[in-house]
């Protein structure tokens, strides 16, 4: 087991020892176990994934939703840094599609690289955010 502290500007998301977390990096997902080397990185707008204990199924992993950030690993200890984090069952997969569509129309209207830069931003947050409400309805579904 290893500590794994997930903070967003809104205070702590997650502060608990874990057995695995998988995370989205500029260079792919990554896996920390206890004992990963040092490590510093950069987290891209993706999903973490948690399991708790070395014997919990991939439909027992706790899924956050985040927008990027920053990575650290020192001495079992995981830190992860967002503006943004969201847990599964926290997220209302209407009101994200809602925003998804806003975002895209956004994109179709952007008449500069900055706002067509700033609507593909708001795309990708709310599809992550979609794809994390989905894994909780169907690892639910299944249990």
């Amino acid at each position: 087991m290893f500590h794994f502290q997930l903070v967003s500007i809104s205070g702590k998301k997650f502060d608990e020892n874990v057995h695995e977390v998988i995370l989205p990096t500029r260079d792919g997902r990554i896996g920390v176990l206890k004992d990963h080397m040092p490590l510093v990185s950069v987290a891209k707008t993706g999903v973490i994934a948690v399991r708790r204990q070395p014997h919990d199924s991939d439909l027992q992993l706790e899924h956050f939703a985040i927008n990027g950030g920053a990575i650290e690993v020192s001495h079992n200890t995981l830190r992860v840094l967002v503006d943004e984090a969201d847990r599964a069952e926290d997220i209302n997969a209407t009101e994200a599609q809602k925003a998804l569509e806003r975002a895209q129309k956004m994109k179709a209207e952007a008449k500069d690289q900055v706002s067509l830069e700033r609507a593909q931003v708001l795309i990708d947050r709310q599809e992550v955010r979609l794809q994390v409400a989905s894994l909780h309805r169907r690892h639910h579904k299944q249990r």
